[in-house]
């Protein structure tokens, strides 16, 4: 069943549509029933660490922290060099499936913080060994490479690959709808090849690590593994997030965070 999708209740009706999109979709685990991954044009495993010359800096801000807010030492360690856009996505705590989200500038003066936005992750929090079917969001720092959705592109920089396959239906863990869900996403670069769809489903570091982990569309709910925002925050996020100035996600719980 999808990492996006797996363990939800699903009406019986439902289930064989779902079951259906999981065959095609980057949100399946890649299971012995899996179908071909879709042909990739990298084969770098994306593990969040990057490095090279850091990008041109954003508008300047007076107030801007030197640091990224709530990171501990551990965690800004793992944040690369020349990331000059930082998604932080922080959980309420280590069980919960409520989190926050931020999108950081590096600027002149420091890191620059925009709004301030609800967002779900997993029914059961966050774990730093993720497997799939496990109900956990990963906890660290991945960079983020490529979107895509059901509807056409909203102006993304990210490349992004418009398909069928991000078409969903049945509901969720609160027994909301699920239409919609994929009309947006990012793909979080944990356990995929960056520079291929979110569609693809080849695991570098294996089919139990999970994958087709992403940030989509909130459908008012927990997830199974990934990140949800509204679809206004999506949008935003797809018109922002700009490949030259290689963005990441730092996603976890705030204690893990802090750490």
């Amino acid at each position: 069943m999808a990492e996006a999708l797996a363990g939800r209740r699903l009406p019986l009706s439902a289930a064989a549509l779902v079951v259906a999109v999981a065959a095609v979709s980057g949100c399946a685990s890649s299971g012995p029933d899996a179908s071909p991954a879709v042909p990739t044009a990298t084969t770098a495993q994306a593990k969040g660490v990057g490095g090279a010359a850091a990008s041109p800096a954003a508008t300047p801000s007076a107030t801007a922290p030197a640091r990224l807010p709530g990171l501990g030492p551990k965690t800004l360690a793992k944040v690369p060099d020349d990331a000059d856009q930082v998604v932080v996505a922080t959980g309420r705590s280590k069980t919960s499936s409520s989190s926050q989200v931020v999108l950081y500038r590096r600027t002149a003066s420091g890191w620059q913080a925009g709004a301030t936005w609800k967002a779900h992750n997993a029914l059961k929090g966050w774990t730093d060994d993720h497997h799939v079917g496990d109900l956990h969001s990963p906890i660290g720092v991945f960079t983020l490479s490529d979107a895509g959705g059901l509807l056409a592109d909203p102006g993304s920089k990210l490349p992004y690959h418009r398909s069928s396959g991000f078409a969903v239906g049945g509901t969720g863990f609160e027994d909301e709808p699920l239409a919609g869900s994929f009309d947006y996403v990012i793909a979080i670069d944990y356990n995929r090849d960056r520079g291929t769809s979110p569609l693809n489903r080849a695991r570098p570091l294996g089919a139990a690590k999970g994958g087709g982990i992403w940030l989509h569309v909130d459908h008012g709910g927990p997830t199974h593994a990934c990140v949800s925002l509204s679809e206004a925050h999506m949008k935003d996020l797809l018109r922002t997030l700009d490949p030259a100035r290689h963005p990441v996600i730092v996603m976890g719980d705030a204690a893990s965070l802090s750490a």
